[in-house]
């Protein structure tokens, strides 16, 4: 079916056509699902009783505008470094099929109708998480991408808290049950991250991006990390069994996830190659979803 285009009027008067399908490839929906995902997940941990569906779909959509309209802001603000990038350089901006000023509007409007909503129909906590995640993401880790190395760690912090927003909007507070998940969210990432980064380490330098793996060629200390935060994560992810959160049959499910997970990051550090890059991001988009099904399975009754 023919998407229905989208008038937009530009500062010289003249009229432009945006297509639906672009204006949702601006928002980069494989990612945007993930976020949706995770709030859903720390959701369903966080709330007592039965589902509330109605508070679940307010929190979902509102997470989901906001979390579309920061990736929009994020490619206006990254649109001459997408552009020189191969694997970006097709997108809606550097492609010319969105113009710059349109898409910072289109992001604008989504974000604030995001924090809006959940602030009237979830909490404000839920509003104050989710705008955080936003500032963080926009303000310090897209940035900081462009100086310094430590922007993985940085980046992994607003990338952890969607399952927070999920919580606090179906508890109403930050419990050690969230902050538990927050780490594992955390910890995740880096690995994942890493491995990506080292996957595409010309097309970011060509972008101008000093990521761990862009400054540091020889790999050793993108290496070190992506093994002791692997590490890290094998135990953090026992946790929620020892808070109460989930039980036995999450904490077994999270120990062989954890090994797995350190065995392939070993194999990255020890043997470092592309392929077993490969098969350590490949590990990495296995451990999360089977990591927080199995702790919504398994949850324990709050």
């Amino acid at each position: 079916m023919a998407s229905t285009p989208h008038s937009v009027a530009s500062t010289s008067g003249e009229v432009r056509r945006l297509d639906a399908a672009v204006l949702l490839e601006l928002t980069k929906p494989r990612l945007a699902a993930m976020v949706l995902v995770t709030t859903a997940a720390g959701f369903y941990l966080g709330m007592r009783g039965t589902v509330d569906f109605w508070l679940l779909l307010a929190t979902l959509v509102g997470t989901g505008l906001a979390g579309a309209g920061s990736l929009v802001l994020n490619q206006y603000l990254e649109r001459d470094a997408d552009a020189r990038m191969e694997r970006t350089r097709d997108r809606p901006i550097p492609s010319g099929r969105v113009e710059a000023q349109d898409a910072l509007l289109y992001g604008a409007i989504l974000t604030v109708a995001g924090l809006g909503i959940l602030a009237v129909f979830a909490n404000p906590l839920a509003a104050a998480v989710t705008a955080a995640t936003a500032v963080l993401y926009l303000g310090f880790y897209t940035p900081m991408k462009r100086w310094t190395p430590y922007c993985s760690i940085v980046g992994a912090v607003p990338g952890a808290l969607p399952p927070v927003t999920g919580w606090v909007a179906a508890s109403g507070s930050i419990e050690p049950g969230a902050i538990a998940v927050f780490a594992i969210m955390f910890l995740w990432q880096l690995p994942h991250s890493l491995a990506i980064a080292r996957l595409y380490e010309e097309d970011y330098a060509r972008g101008g991006f000093r990521l761990l793996p862009v400054v540091d060629r020889e790999g050793s200390s993108t290496e070190r990390q992506i093994l002791i935060h692997s590490a890290a994560l094998l135990v953090v992810g026992l946790v929620p069994t020892l808070l109460g959160v989930a039980g036995p049959l999450y904490f077994a499910i999270a120990l062989l996830l954890g090994l797995a997970l350190l065995y392939y990051g070993a194999m990255a550090a020890f043997r470092p190659s592309k392929e077993a890059v490969r098969k350590l991001l490949f590990a990495t988009l296995v451990y999360l979803p089977v990591l927080l099904g199995a702790m919504a399975i398994d949850k324990a009754p709050l």
